[in-house]
């Protein structure tokens, strides 16, 4: 029975969703109730319990999945931004559930990818750093390092049953566009569960760059300066008509928002001018630890590559309306990482929140995490739970009225209860990054518990302790105020790495402290020429590569 009118919101943990229905329709309950008591009761009880609910009694439900690579929560122009526009992504997460702690499970993302695909913490699967980056003696001669990073697995296990592997069992067509960096040739997404791969190989940026001709062995170029980020979008709209008799996973994995950031001249224009109008930073970098990091959003062109993004996803959003797919179509919303704020591209700020991508803050790991269900979900309801990439698996497996596979998404819990406006048990969370990141990150391990989050750090054993309630910003380490409870929250941590078999590093016996007088020294060089190169895409006749600009036109 469909409810006629409804209020979401949330208070704590708990996901409250307030049903209200119209006097005229109580009435008739009530009058039904007097001449069938114990069938209406029936029909309430399994309404209101069933925890399997499907979107759709006819037919399974579709599943649309979208990652956005190196996309933080606050470049979301619903989670705070006032910079970059993001209306189609503003417009969905109201549509469905939005999480306001939502987690990648690592601040790269090779492995919080591979934690979405199989419910498991990197810790657990393996993948534990970005393919690709070098390991142990190699890495520490060419970074001069304090640590022997461990070696990490390089290929998504053959041996999990990943998402799409699980509905394809259960009759899903499945299909991957975009990003996959999960794998060299033999563990590409068609060796793991996707019928069709559309420009998933072993690269995690878009080798070539943003417009054709790029270099993708398994996404032909298109017409000269078509737009990578459109033709994934065009490639998912064109099977998702192709199939929309059955039921189908369409993961749409962009390679925006990562670098190189480009875009076109117009876009750049539009941010370049916005930039201008805004208050002018005394600096846009300051010095944390061991990089620069990006303080103010104005970058225009990286705006520009957000906002290219954001109307590739309308487009899709607005074909499954077209088709009338919307109403049983699950769409899930996220990115694989916290916004770029030092190392690579050094785009953007996630502030209040400390740090980004690759960092050991609440900046590397908090991402956009919507989920819209028709049936289920009650547009613009909100839910501060946290919640982290594992949870997918199995939430999409319950939604789909699927049976659940927890032998496999073992740290993954479905997050149906908090969509229907319940709540979830209370459990800890935990990270393992026990390599050093471009971007400045540290190795290191975290739990959160509650409010609290401790951070172990691998290079000297020291532990920080921050109350996130009070303290989002991560500025006041608490751990010798609060020696019991870093105790035990150190001790929790040590515990869940030996049950994942987790691999850790070792000291570098080559190291030498002149290093680090090096690295900072370095770093003061690094935050004067960004302060000088950023400002400088403000300026009215500033000129990119000129190959940017093939985006303007197309030649058949």
């Amino acid at each position: 029975m469909k409810p006629t009118t409804v209020e979401a919101r949330v208070t704590g943990p708990e996901c409250k969703v307030e049903s209200s229905l119209t006097r005229k329709c109580q009435n008739s309950v009530v009058a039904f109730v007097s001449r069938a008591f114990a069938a209406v009761l029936l029909v309430v009880f399994v309404a209101l319990t069933s925890t399997s609910p499907t979107v759709a009694a006819t037919r399974k439900p579709n599943i649309l999945f979208i990652v956005v690579d190196d996309y933080g929560v606050k470049d979301v122009g619903i989670e705070g931004s006032t910079f970059y526009e993001t209306p189609n992504i503003d417009a969905l997460a109201r549509s469905g559930m939005r999480f306001t702690q939502g987690y990648s499970s690592c601040q790269v993302c090779s492995p919080s990818r591979a934690s979405i695909l199989l419910g498991k913490y990197p810790a657990r699967h393996g993948i534990t750093d970005w393919i690709g980056e070098s390991v142990g003696e190699t890495f520490a001669r060419q970074r001069h390092v304090k640590l022997l990073v461990p070696e990490y697995v390089r290929n998504l296990p053959a041996t999990d049953t990943t998402l799409a592997e699980a509905l394809r069992q259960a009759g899903y067509t499945t299909f991957f566009a975009g990003k996959w960096h999960l794998g060299s040739k033999g563990s590409w997404p068609e060796d793991h569960g996707f019928d069709i791969n559309k420009g998933g190989w072993d690269a995690g940026s878009p080798m070539g760059g943003y417009y054709s001709p790029w270099q993708n062995p398994n996404l032909p170029n298109g017409p000269r300066g078509e737009s990578l980020t459109q033709r994934l979008a065009s490639e998912t709209i064109a099977f998702i008509e192709q199939h929309k008799d059955k039921p189908f996973l369409a993961y749409l994995s962009f390679y925006a928002v990562h670098g190189p950031i480009q875009t076109t001249k117009p876009l750049w224009s539009k941010y370049r001018e916005k930039a201008t109008k805004q208050p002018a930073p005394a600096e846009r970098f300051k010095l944390d630890r061991t990089l620069p990091v990006r303080q103010v959003q104005d970058n225009p062109i990286y705006a520009g590559l957000i906002e290219n993004m954001d109307t590739a996803m309308g487009r899709v959003l607005k074909r499954l309306d077209e088709l009338g797919l919307a109403g049983n179509t699950i769409v899930c919303f996220t990115g694989d990482n916290g916004g770029v704020t030092s190392g690579d591209s050094y785009s953007s700020s996630e502030l209040p929140y400390r740090g980004g991508k690759g960092r050991q803050w609440e900046g590397g790991f908090r991402v956009p995490f919507y989920i819209r269900a028709p049936g289920v979900t009650r547009p613009g309801s909100t839910c501060d739970t946290p919640v982290i990439g594992t949870d997918f698996y199995p939430t999409i497996l319950q939604l789909a009225g699927l049976p659940l596979r927890p032998q496999q998404h073992v740290d993954g819990v479905s997050l149906v209860p908090l969509l229907h406006g319940g709540r979830i048990a209370p459990r800890p969370l935990f990270w393992h990054y026990p390599h050093y990141g471009n971007q400045g990150g540290e190795p290191s391990s975290i739990i959160r518990e509650g409010d609290w989050k401790l951070i172990h750090y691998w290079e000297d054993d020291r532990n920080e302790l921050y109350h996130l309630s009070d303290d989002i910003g991560e500025q006041h380490d608490l751990a010798k105020r609060e020696p019991g409870r870093t105790e035990r929250l150190w001790a929790e941590l040590q515990t869940w790495l030996k049950e994942t078999g987790a691999r850790l590093p070792r000291p570098n016996p080559a190291y030498q402290e002149a290093w680090a007088r090096q690295h900072e020294q370095v770093a003061q060089a690094l935050k004067a020429r960004l302060e000088k190169e950023h400002a400088s895409y403000l300026n009215p006749d500033w000129q990119p590569d000129p190959a940017w600009w093939k985006s303007l036109t197309t030649e058949n």
